[in-house]
Formats: C-alpha cells, structure tokens, sequence
C-alpha cells in the first residue's frame, strides 16, 4: 500500500520506518527542509537503537522516502498518517491540537483520491470527529474515512514494540477504513499479535487510560518507597512481592525519581483536563501528577541531607539527564527539577550522559558536561545516579570512591545495594525506599 506520514517525530519517522519495512511504500512528510535533507543524507535526527540501519535498508529497497511536499507524498495515497506534535496547552494541560488541524486541512487539499486520515499522535477524545469535519469542510467532494491508531512506543525500545506489540488499536466507523487499516497490519495479523477494532472514541481513550494507569503503577510505588524508608522496610523486596501477583505484575514497580518523558506527563495532564470537562473528574490521576511532581521535590532533600543539609560550594556529579535510558529524550525528565535546584543551591554540577548532551545543554545551564563518570566523580563531594545507563550499572565503586573528595552516592534509581556502596569506601548511601 502506498502510506504518507505526516511529521518525522518520534512516533511519525519510527512508524514510517516500520510499515515501509512492512513492504508498503512509504512518504514521510516534513515541514523543516533541514530535517529532510539530514533524512534524506540518512541521518535521524533521534537517538533511538537500529532505527538508522532500518532506516537505510528500506530507503535502499525503494520503501522509505522524504520530503518536504504533502501534497505529492498524499497523491494517491492509500492512508495518510497525521505524526504531528501535540504538546501540553500552555495554562490549561489540554493538548495542544493546532498541528493536528492544521494537517488535517492540508490533507484535504490535497487529497486525489479514497484515502483513510489515520491520526497517530495522541489526541483527546473526539479529535477524530473534528478531524473529519475539517477536512469534509475544507475539500467537500473529497472521498475520505478518518481513523485512530494510537501508538503504544517506549523509546529506547521503540522498533521491537512496532514489531512485536502487545496489541494494534485502530478506531475506525467504515468497513471500508477498516479493510485498509486491516491491510497495512495485515503482517502482524499474519502472526497472530492482537489488533483490537474499536470506535474512534474508544481508541482514542485506550491511549490515554494506558499511559494514565502506567504512571499510577509508578507513582505508587513510590509513595510506598516513601513509606518503606520510614518504617525499615525495602521497597525493592516490596515490589518483588507484589509484583509476582499475576493481577498486577512486576513491571512499572521501580521506585526512582518519578516518571518524566514525551507521554506520560502530557497525557496524564490532558485526561484530568478530559474528565474535567466532561464533569468525571479523574481524581485518582490528578493525585498522581501531584505526588509525582513532589517526588522530584523529595530527590533534591535526599542529596541535601547526604550534604549535611547545603550543597553550596560542593561540587555534584550527576550520572544521566536523560528521562530514561536508550534515549536522548529530555521531556519532562526528572533532571528538569533536580539539577535546576542543585545549581540554583550554590552547587558546581558535573554531568554526564551518554545521549543527554544534545538537548541538555540549552535546558541545563550552569553545568559542565563530561564524558566519563569517574573524571566527573574526580573531587566530588557526592555522587547521584538518576538515569539507569547500562554504563553506570557496573561501575568500580571503589575507584569511584577513591577519587571523591566525600564518597557520598545518592542512588535514585537503586542500581547498587547500600552493603556493595559501603564495602567499597562509600562513608554514606541512600537509596530509594530503602
């Protein structure tokens, strides 16, 4: 089938990519001229594993384009995917749908032909419906169906998820939508992963209630962690033991610093805004987006009190910015609210991370970026792991410790064991819940 995607963001250029490996002839569309020619030179502008050499091997086949023309990537298109941003509404935490509309409008202009308008990004419920009523208003006799396939990526393992996924959600009010979307997965039906056909509303609902309940998981068990350090307990043990129940499973029970990134933040914000809307508050979400704000707050005092209560004049090396591993995505990252506070504490901040640099440096002013953990360690007065790089998983502790000035680690992310830091010089450790 002959595919236009609209915007090479995340979900739109990992997407493209895919369904071009799928067999389907594949346009992805891109209003930024700088950003097509970095694709077309084969550069993603991304960091996100194997995408490139995918990338490469379908633009090789003849699949994966790109361009800066919508209108020639939509004629004749079969589906005509809408990948554009929709980031948090400034003042209200509702979604920010004025790309979405703006593509809406400039497919139907477009449109030559049958094509089925599949909206990718996530958008609140019955934005399909004024997906349908732009382009029905803008372009009257075009012959078009709209749909809603949300995605369900985790960055950093993004490719697998599009390959291998735990289902397909695709809302749709034709059969005849229903036909092509059925044929662009049709790869995935063949063995046998779940496609869940539902109504545009409904679709666009799993999306949001997903990522909602994710991020009540999360901040769970980090109000438990909190818990867990006032009475003794371990909070890993805890989430060990709860999470070999087979009703609530063992992923999305790591205490840290609370959840950050592209979806979860956004998402949460914008279903507390639905329900409000629509007079259904969600008051058990809007209690996690505050309890997971004030966990950030509650990693600062962490690194305070392993400082004797002030950072000012100690120098802090901070191991990972991104919001989580395999990525080099900053949204929302914890590292937004920590380091700030650090900095702002009279701290010299020392960071390093593997892929953070790149965005990190216009959101984190006044540190200096390192490449190696150890130099960064060099005469610090402590040390804080708060993203969980493979890197920094198997570090030498003790020559870690050696080069400090105070051998002070404030794991945020439980990586090493209060024992295995001591052992290896650290005179003071703190965890998480522990």
């Amino acid at each position: 089938m002959k595919i236009a995607m609209i915007g090479t963001g995340y979900v739109g250029l990992v997407s493209g990519v895919c369904l071009s490996d799928f067999g389907h002839e594949v346009v992805c569309v891109d209003k930024e001229p700088r950003k097509v020619e970095m694709l077309k030179r084969g550069e993603v502008p991304i960091y996100e594993p194997g995408l490139d050499v995918l990338m490469a091997k379908n633009v090789a086949a003849g699949r994966l384009a790109f361009t800066g023309d919508l209108k020639s990537a939509v004629d004749g298109a079969d589906a005509v995917f809408i990948a554009v941003g929709t980031p948090t509404r400034r003042g209200d935490g509702h979604a920010d749908l004025t790309y979405v509309m703006a593509a809406a409008e400039e497919i139907a202009r477009a449109l030559t032909g049958y094509a089925v308008v599949v909206t990718k990004s996530t958008v609140p419920v019955g934005t399909n419906a004024k997906v349908r009523e732009v382009i029905a208003r803008t372009a009257p006799e075009a012959e078009f169906d709209v749909a809603s396939n949300p995605e369900f990526l985790r960055e950093g393992a993004a490719i697998d998820d599009f390959m291998r996924p735990d289902r397909v959600v695709v809302g749709t009010t034709s059969e005849r939508a229903r036909k092509v979307m059925g044929e662009i997965y049709r790869p995935l039906f063949l063995r046998e992963f779940p496609i869940l056909h539902t109504d545009l509303e409904t679709a666009e609902l799993i999306k949001y209630a997903a990522n909602a309940f994710l991020a009540t998981k999360i901040t769970f068990i980090n109000e438990i962690a909190r818990l867990c350090e006032k009475v003794g307990a371990d909070v890993k043990q805890v989430s060990k033991g709860i999470g070999l129940d087979g009703r609530i499973g063992n992923k999305f029970l790591h205490a840290g610093p609370g959840y950050g990134g592209s979806c979860f933040p956004k998402d949460t914000s914008a279903l507390a805004r639905i329900g409000q809307e629509h007079a259904a508050p969600m008051q058990i979400v809007e209690t996690v987006i505050k309890v997971n704000e004030e966990v950030k707050r509650r990693m600062v005092e962490k690194i305070l009190d392993l400082c004797g209560g002030s950072v000012n004049g100690k120098t802090v090396a901070v191991l990972g910015v991104t919001f989580k591993p395999n990525t080099d995505d900053m949204r929302e990252a914890p590292s937004l609210t920590i380091v700030p506070a650090l900095v702002g504490g009279g701290a010299r901040v020392r960071v390093v991370d593997p892929q953070g640099r790149r965005e990190g440096e216009a959101l984190l002013p006044g540190v200096d970026w390192l490449e190696d953990a150890y130099r960064a360690a060099q005469g610090a007065d402590v040390v804080v792991i708060l993203t969980e790089w493979n890197e920094f998983r198997a570090l030498d502790l003790a020559r870690l410790a050696a080069g400090m000035k105070h051998a002070r680690m404030a794991d945020l992310r439980n990586v090493y064991s209060p024992q295995d830091a001591r052992a290896a010089g650290f005179e003071a450790y703190c965890g998480v819940g522990r």
